[in-house]
């Protein structure tokens, strides 16, 4: 049975401009972040539209590989979800979906994370660490979007 957790941080990049670098210029997290992104390549569709490949190469506490599916795109209300099928996480998580939404909220946004993970067994621990990554690649990005 899956698991789901919830961030929320909120930014003062506004919601047009941060969730159209994870819709239409993904690629720009391994520039911009590159404490914690290696790498990514498109190796399914176009990279921006649903049912695009992704492999990535990043940094969490050690080097790790996945791919990800863009499983859904909802432009209307700012939300992108990547479905992780294949590499390291999979050796602990069967099922790890995450999905970014961008709410305009006061004179700034709020980017919501959430995470649907199910382990591949008890033993296995919460992935707080991916939620950690998702508060600091968000605060990040903001930080570097209000300087552009």
């Amino acid at each position: 049975m899956a698991t789901i957790s919830k961030i929320e941080i909120p930014i003062k990049t506004s919601a047009d401009k941060f969730y159209g670098i994870f819709r239409h210029n993904i690629s720009h997290l391994v520039d911009v972040l590159p404490d914690h992104y290696k790498g990514m390549e498109v190796v399914e569709g176009d990279g921006k539209t649903e049912g695009s490949v992704r492999h990535w190469n990043f940094h969490l506490g050690t080097p790790m590989v996945v791919k990800e599916r863009i499983g859904a795109i909802d432009d209307e209300n700012k939300s992108i979800t990547f479905c992780v099928f294949e590499g390291d996480i999979n050796t602990h998580y069967s099922t790890f979906n995450a999905t970014m939404q961008v709410c305009t909220e006061g004179d700034g946004s709020l980017v919501k994370w959430s995470l649907e993970f199910e382990k591949t067994n008890e033993e296995v621990p919460h992935p707080e660490h991916f939620m950690e990554l998702f508060e600091k690649i968000t605060k990040e990005m903001d930080a570097h979007l209000l300087k552009a």
